[in-house]
């Protein structure tokens, strides 16, 4: 651990904070339906979408409506993302001559890429071509992250007013995300990367000659445009198999350095839009708090754990701390900060191979995703998570002094209790569950590359990141197999969308109750007491659902590994 190490994760903490209350701002606006300084541009076009589609941007949703409306959008997006795969031998811009995708790897794509997972079981430079690599996977990048903000918009709407039985209008919200926020930002973006010395072409693959004079193939495409979405919306998904290591999908310090600020840019800017619409930007600065303290501690333990190695690579005249796995164009440092970055967001990307990392290093990660990925989170799914632990939190506040809970003006009830507690149930069914099976069904345990602790670790880890959201993977395990395909599908979808459902439950309820005043008794909500209460119900809900499993494989691991310093 070094100072100039420090000093890169704060310098990227300050960034951050700096960023979250002008783009709080704009996004308020976007959302609000009021002008902006693309207004004049973007609003003609808009308003022509409205037409084309027959939607009356003025008419509010239900939030039953709003949510069937979401999962409707979630179909058409699997149809079309399955058929360009299976399709894809036949459809043009395929260079390279790519065949028709299998149909499990296409289910599990499929879904993948519209639950915002974006998990690969897949080289993307060997298996897709170009037309499927825009088409269908950045076209749903954007439209994934769209309705995760979308969705966060509609819970925020539940808190901020009253008696109303409205949430806002999805196809609305999806429109103003992408016209005004995501693709803006990305042309400016993408045109970053390529100056960055990232391709961006539909030419043919390049063949070059090595200094040995043997003949190599050398994938390009359309690569910075993929990029740009997939880190700003918290997607993941590599345009080539080894995702931001690759030079051409991550190629100097610069680029991974703002590849990590646009992850959580607008996770974070998100607290502040809660702040600005329930009337008070304190609350949005206590939420951002909370996501803080995690954050930081996930990565003071990762960095200290890879910057120390093990007593295992000391053994072997390794010092230096852990460089197995790692790009040496990034370092530790780097490398620690994205792991933590993209598993407190549900992004997925990475720099550096977690199946490398120390036992503890690789745990932090791991735990990110199983509380929620709510440090930060998916592009609106990290806000509307947090929101559910809050409204826990609440409670248990309310139960200790004896009084009905309240949130920035609304009673926080049954109801909302037990839509907030079956949301955060989900993951846990659909972790441990189908880990369970996976480390006894011989065909699911013959994909593990290692046996002992850190093999269940790499199954634990796939199924959490698949039911998370996140995409990020244990290399180790081999996943391309019918029985992964379909399962880790299936948590996806779970992970997803039996999420999504009871948050807008929380939404419609909210929305329909009355505000009412704070008073003596009411509990603050913006200070110190609160941000640690809301802390310490995260970590022990947390704990209660997964020590078991965490326990059992990166901290036996860690021990075994360092073996030589307990005696």
């Amino acid at each position: 651990m070094t100072m100039i190490g420090w000093f890169q994760i704060i310098l990227f903490g300050v960034v951050i904070v700096a960023l979250t209350k002008p783009l709080g701002w704009y996004m308020t606006r976007v959302f609000g339906g009021e002008r902006t300084f693309l207004s004049p541009l973007l609003r003609p076009i808009e308003a022509g979408i409205y037409r084309i589609s027959g939607v009356d941007e003025r008419r509010e949703q239900h939030w039953l409506t709003y949510t069937i409306a979401v999962l409707l959008f979630h179909v058409g997006g699997f149809l079309v993302i399955y058929g360009v795969m299976r399709l894809q031998a036949a459809l043009p811009f395929n260079p390279a001559g790519q065949g028709a995708v299998a149909e499990d790897l296409s289910f599990n794509t499929a879904m993948s890429f519209i639950t915002n997972t974006n998990w690969q079981n897949y080289g993307g430079e060997s298996t897709l071509s170009y037309l499927t690599q825009m088409v269908g996977l950045t076209h749903q990048n954007f439209l994934s992250a769209a309705t995760g903000i979308a969705l966060a918009m509609a819970l925020i709407r539940g808190f901020s007013r009253a008696s109303m039985r409205t949430v806002g209008n999805f196809w609305v919200d999806v429109t103003r995300c992408t016209l005004y926020v995501l693709l803006p930002i990305c042309v400016v973006y993408t045109l970053f990367l390529v100056w960055q010395g990232m391709p961006q072409t539909l030419g043919d693959y390049v063949e070059a000659t090595t200094l040995e004079g043997a003949k190599q193939t050398i994938a390009v495409g359309p690569v910075a445009s993929q990029v740009a979405i997939k880190m700003l919306g918290t997607n993941g998904g590599g345009f080539f198999n080894a995702n931001a290591a690759h030079p051409f999908e991550n190629p100097t310090a610069l680029s991974n350095f703002v590849q990590m600020l646009s992850i959580f840019a607008l996770g974070a800017a998100l607290t502040n839009v809660f702040g600005r619409m329930v009337g008070n930007q304190r609350q949005g600065w206590a939420i951002l708090s909370v996501m803080g303290v995690l954050f930081l501690a996930g990565v003071a333990v990762t960095y200290w754990a890879e910057a120390n190695g093990t007593s295992t690579l000391q053994a072997l005249g390794l010092s230096g701390g852990n460089m197995e796995g790692k790009e040496v164009r990034f370092g530790i440092v780097a490398s620690s900060l994205f792991a933590v970055i993209t598993t407190a967001a549900s992004c997925g990307a990475v720099n550096a191979m977690h199946d490398s990392f120390t036992a503890l290093g690789g745990m932090i990660p791991l735990i990110n995703i199983e509380l929620g990925e709510i440090i930060v989170g998916g592009v609106g799914a990290g806000m509307y998570g947090m929101l559910l632990f809050v409204i826990l939190a609440i409670f248990v506040a309310g139960l200790m002094v004896g009084r009905t809970p309240e949130y920035v003006g609304k009673k926080i009830e049954a109801r909302e209790v037990k839509m907030a507690m079956l949301a955060i149930l989900v993951l846990p069914l659909m972790i441990l569950g189908w880990t369970a099976v996976a480390v006894v069904y011989p065909a699911a345990v013959a994909s593990m590359a290692n046996a002992g602790p850190h093999g269940f670790t790499e199954v634990l880890y796939a199924y959490t990141s698949a039911a998370g959201n996140n995409g990020s993977a244990f290399a180790g395990l081999t996943g391309n197999t019918f029985f992964y395909n379909l399962t880790l599908a299936s948590a996806m979808f779970v992970g997803r969308f039996f999420m999504i459902v009871p948050a807008m439950a929380i939404a419609g309820s909210l929305a329909a109750k009355k505000s009412i005043p704070p008073s003596l008794g009411t509990f603050p909500t913006t200070g110190g007491l609160f941000i640690g209460l809301v802390v310490g119900v995260i970590l022990i809900i947390g704990g209660l659902t997964f020590f078991p499993a965490l326990a059992l494989g990166p901290i036996v691991e860690h021990l075994a590994m360092n073996a030589g310093n307990l005696f």
